[in-house]
């Protein structure tokens, strides 16, 4: 088994032994859905207008809940350091830890996504395009929220500091992760909001294992 391997491994096991975390975050994914309905009205026209934004507005705040666990726990009793050391690059062990968090984090909120469709009203088309841009963009979620949980990672309330730092990174994949569902009276320009979120995302995640390890090796030395 190759080091990058194990530590993706390592990283899965330790959340699903702890347990309860990905439940959490598609429980608050599926609140939000069911809050905004309250807040809006009883107006389906209108509610499933609002659902694209409302949908990725709620996928990013989930993504959000999980960031303190990427690297504090590691970095509190050593692991970080002698992940450091070792022979795989800190750029793999921070890939490898990516790709764990996203599958701990965006899977929940794929698998939630119908409940969540049917209580903003959204037609069989536009969910299915929901769930897309869902899948295409929250990997650059993710790599964002890597890199602002590696910038704070020796910060104490780090947590609370890592959001404000994302925020407007996250601006051009929410925009366009809203594009991808929603469809217009004139020519449908969903298809080219989808590309556009997937190669912004795509650079986000071929970016940020350089970005986060050089915040680590910055922030510990």
């Amino acid at each position: 088994m190759s080091a990058f391997t194990a530590i993706l491994l390592r990283d899965l096991k330790l959340a699903l032994r702890t347990g309860g975390d990905w439940l959490t975050l598609a429980l608050f994914f599926v609140m939000v859905g069911i809050v905004v309905p309250f807040a809006i009205g009883p107006d389906r026209e209108l509610l499933s207008r609002l659902a694209p934004g409302i949908v990725w507005i709620a996928a990013f705040l989930s993504v959000l809940l999980g960031l303190d666990r990427l690297f504090r726990a590691d970095h509190e009793d050593g692991t970080l350091l002698l992940l450091r050391l070792s022979d795989l690059p800190l750029a793999g062990v921070v890939l490898a830890k990516l790709i764990a968090h996203w599958l701990l984090t965006a899977l929940p909120l794929l698998a939630a996504t119908p409940l969540l469709a049917v209580m903003l009203s959204m037609d069989p088309p536009a969910f299915l395009r929901a769930v897309v841009s869902l899948l295409v963009g929250t990997p650059g979620l993710v790599a964002l929220g890597t890199v602002g949980a590696a910038v704070t990672v020796t910060i104490r309330r780090g947590g609370l500091i890592a959001p404000v730092l994302i925020l407007p990174l996250a601006i051009p994949l929410l925009i366009f992760g809203v594009g991808a569902i929603t469809t217009g009276p004139g020519p449908d320009q969903s298809g080219t909001a989808l590309l556009l979120l997937a190669a912004i995302s795509l650079i986000a995640v071929a970016v940020t294992p350089f970005a986060a390890a050089l915040a680590i090796t910055s922030a510990e030395d």
